[in-house]
């Protein structure tokens, strides 16, 4: 385990502390879904976005349906 993975018992505290009643037999599930999504989430941030656009550039077209069926 790396130092910024989550420990079953950091799952259940900070589930505790958002107000969730986490029972005990599923903190350690939770802690590896946690961790599971802070790699990829990782890896995502790794990737270089230079060259895409924002979203808020991204103009969908309208396509013409004259297909018939």
């Amino acid at each position: 385990m790396s130092a910024v993975d989550l420990t079953p018992a950091e799952a259940a505290r900070w589930a505790a502390r958002a107000g969730l009643d986490l029972p005990a037999e599923r903190h350690a599930a939770v802690a590896a879904v946690a961790n599971h999504i802070h790699a990829v989430v990782s890896i995502l941030r790794e990737l270089d976005f230079a060259d895409v656009p924002p979203a808020a550039a991204y103009h969908p077209v309208q396509e013409k349906h004259d297909a018939a069926v």
